[in-house]
C-alpha cells in the first residue's frame, strides 16, 4: 500500500493525513524549512515516520527553528542539552550529523546563494546520483533518506500516486 492509499483512508485530523495533504511533495523555498525537513528525514532513519511527525514541534524548538547558522555553532554543551531532550530523537550520531550538515549548509549558501539554488542547479538524472552528491556533502545520509527528502520537498517526482488528489504533475 502506498503512502497516498494509506493516508486517504485516515480521518481528517490524523497527523499523517494532514502531512500528506498539506506538506508532502510540496516545494519549499525557505532554506531553514528545507534544512528542517532534512533534519527530520535524518532522524527518521530506523524509526517510523509517525514518531517523527509527532515530535516535529520539539525538533523545531530544540534546533532553533531549523536555523542552520545557529546550529552550526553548537558546542558539546549544546549536544548534551539535546541528548537530554526527551522531545527529540536522542541519538548522538544523528545530532552530530545535523551540526556538521548545518556547517555544510553555510558553505553551500556562500557558494550558491541558498540550499534551494544548490539543489536546483544540479544536473542529476536519477536517485543514485542524488545519493552520491549528498554523501559527498553531508553526513548520515543514505538512499532512503535522500530519496524521501527529495520527494518530500517536491524535487523528485513520485511523492504522490498519480490518482491521488494531492498529485502535482
Amino acid at each position: 500500500m502506498s503512502y497516498c492509499e494509506y493516508c486517504l483512508k485516515l480521518p481528517s485530523g490524523d497527523i499523517h493525513k494532514i502531512y500528506h495533504d498539506t506538506v508532502y511533495g510540496r516545494k519549499i523555498t525557505d532554506d531553514f524549512e528545507l534544512f528542517g525537513r532534512f533534519i527530520l528525514e535524518i532522524n527518521q532513519a530506523g524509526l517510523s515516520w509517525d514518531i517523527i511527525l509527532k515530535k516535529e514541534a520539539h525538533f523545531r524548538n530544540a534546533f532553533d527553528a531549523y536555523n542552520y547558522e545557529l546550529i552550526a555553532q553548537y558546542t558539546e554543551t549544546d549536544i548534551q542539552v539535546l541528548m537530554n531532550n526527551p522531545g527529540i530523537i536522542r541519538n548522538r550520531r544523528k545530532i552530530e550529523a545535523v551540526i556538521y550538515n548545518a556547517c555544510q549548509m553555510i558553505t553551500i549558501k556562500k557558494e550558491h546563494g541558498s540550499f534551494l539554488a544548490w539543489l536546483e542547479c544540479q544536473d542529476i538524472k536519477n536517485t543514485r546520483e542524488w545519493v552520491e552528491l549528498f554523501k559527498k556533502n553531508f553526513k548520515f545520509v543514505g538512499e532512503e533518506i535522500v530519496k524521501e527528502f527529495l520527494f518530500s520537498i517536491g524535487l523528485l517526482k513520485g511523492a504522490h500516486d498519480e490518482d491521488c488528489p494531492m498529485f502535482l504533475p
